[in-house]
Parts: structure tokens; C-alpha cells; sequence
């Protein structure tokens, strides 16, 4: 769109100052190409008066709603789930499995080769029922399960999105 048909058509909506509505009055008067170009914009702003607009059927706009509303209900799980704090609970897991590892072996008399297996532990370990330790250790372990499966489910369904898309 040029100048011309900008004036003119903040002219014609009304957006004007009164000032600048005198100024485009007089162009309109005193030239030629302005007097003609408004007649034309003129003519077409009938016509786009003179159109009605047919509002959508009810089953379409309930369509529409329908797929948006579905489409936001599956975005906020995503967007609830932080992936630096599971990342972080990896890491967490990770270095406490690596440390419980590096602590076993320490543990181990490396010397005795020939020898039966008779393991001395240099670190002083608070007395813990049995029972415990053992649902603990189990806890901890099932925990690291489900979130390695977790894990390895996320990492496949980004790869067949990938493969898909």
C-alpha cells in the first residue's frame, strides 16, 4: 500500500485528527490522483460493507474448542516436569551408587589372594537392624529402577517423535 491509499484510508475509518481530516479534504479538492484514488477506496469500502459475514456452525466452533482444549490438556504434564530436577536426582543417585561401590571395595583385603575371603572394614558403621537396612537397600534400588525406566522411556519416545516428525 502507498501513501496515498494510507491517508485515505485513516481518512475514511474516521482516524484522524480533525486537522488532518481538513488537510485531506483539500487534497481531495484540489488534485486529481487523491480525488480518484479516494472515490475508489470509497466504492470498495461499500463493498466490504455490503458483505455479510456468515458466523460458523456451532458443531464447528465446538470442533475447534474440542481439539484445543485437548491439545492444552496433554501441554501442562510436560511443562509441570522439570528435567534439570530429574537430572539432578540422577546425579544424586549415580554418586550415591558410585560411593556405596568405592566404599565395598575399600573395604576388601586385596592381600589375601589364596586365602578365604575375610573382610575387614576400617569405617565404623552405626548399628542398624538387619530388617532395615535390607528395605532400605531395596527401597533404593526399586527407586533407581523405576527411574531408569523412566529415563530410557522419555529418551524413546523423543526418537520415534524425531523418526515421525
Amino acid at each position: 500500500m502507498n501513501s496515498i491509499e494510507e491517508i485515505l484510508w485513516n481518512y475514511i475509518d474516521g482516524n484522524c485528527t480533525p486537522e488532518e481530516q481538513k488537510i485531506i479534504k483539500a487534497l481531495i479538492a484540489g488534485d486529481e490522483a487523491y480525488r480518484m484514488k479516494y472515490q475508489e477506496l470509497l466504492s470498495l469500502d461499500k463493498e466490504f460493507s455490503a458483505i455479510e459475514l456468515d458466523e460458523p456452525s456451532m458443531a464447528f466452533t465446538y470442533n475447534v474448542l474440542e481439539t484445543i482444549r485437548t491439545e492444552n490438556a496433554m501441554v501442562p504434564l510436560k511443562a509441570r516436569i522439570n528435567k534439570k530436577i530429574i537430572i539432578g536426582i540422577t546425579i544424586f543417585f549415580a554418586v550415591t551408587l558410585v560411593a556405596m561401590l568405592v566404599m565395598v571395595f575399600a573395604s576388601v583385603n586385596w592381600s589375601a589372594v589364596g586365602a578365604p575371603v575375610n573382610l575387614t572394614y576400617s569405617v565404623k558403621m552405626p548399628s542398624i537392624d538387619p530388617g532395615k537396612t535390607k528395605i532400605a537397600v531395596e527401597g533404593f534400588v526399586f527407586f533407581d529402577v523405576i527411574l531408569a525406566l523412566y529415563l530410557l522411556d522419555s529418551y524413546l519416545r523423543k526418537k520415534a517423535s524425531a523418526t515421525q516428525g
